[in-house]
């Protein structure tokens, strides 16, 4: 899964001397906060608007790749008691588990270092982003065309239940062939990233 840690270009920088990223938000330590604050990729606008609208030095964004990480990451709401969770990732992050980083104002900076050949830059901010909207969007037309089927199949078995049946029917086949799909889609953006990274 994909989850995404906006950031200061300086703390990239140093995370990549070190080896280890270890800044949980803006003025906050891991040491301090207890782990680092990452958004889904519906999430981190929301995040730099509100948090990082009148920073002035160099801004980017971390995609990191969960599988990647050595820490565990778990949903949790921001504050106590709020509807919305936010992924937190329990331990400093290793550089590799960031597969791409993209600046948020228009410099350039360094991609993920990787043993031999320098990493090429990743992918450009507009292209992630709408990469991310029409994915999701996809997503979501698809268990919407599930439930459809569902309740028409449902109407004309029985006309009373059926159209109740037939939708709670098209859910539960509907969102596990989403989540595969989606799951299929970051493993291909995955092998797209290395081979991007290895050239």
């Amino acid at each position: 899964m994909r989850i995404f840690h906006v950031a200061t270009a300086a703390d990239w920088a140093a995370a990549q001397d070190s080896g280890r990223y270890t800044t949980s938000t803006r003025g906050r330590t891991l040491a301090q906060e207890g782990f680092v604050h990452a958004a889904r990729g519906d999430q981190w606008q929301d995040v730099r608007r509100r948090y990082y609208s009148d920073v002035t030095e160099p801004l980017v964004l971390l995609v990191i790749d969960t599988d990647l990480l050595d820490a565990p990451v778990v949903e949790e709401p921001a504050v106590p008691g709020a509807a919305e969770t936010f992924p937190h990732v329990y331990g400093a992050i290793a550089p590799s588990a960031v597969v791409s980083v993209v600046p948020l104002d228009g410099t350039t900076v360094a991609p993920p270092r990787e043993p031999g050949p320098a990493a090429a830059p990743g992918p450009s901010f507009s292209s992630l982003f709408l990469g991310e909207v029409f994915h999701r969007v996809l997503l979501a037309g698809l268990v919407l065309a599930a439930v459809v089927v569902g309740a028409v199949v449902g109407q004309a078995l029985a006309p009373d239940w059926g159209p109740l049946l037939g939708t709670l029917a098209g859910l539960v086949v509907g969102v596990p062939v989403a989540v595969v799909v989606g799951r299929r889609r970051d493993r291909r953006l995955d092998r797209r990233l290395a081979d991007h990274g290895s050239r």
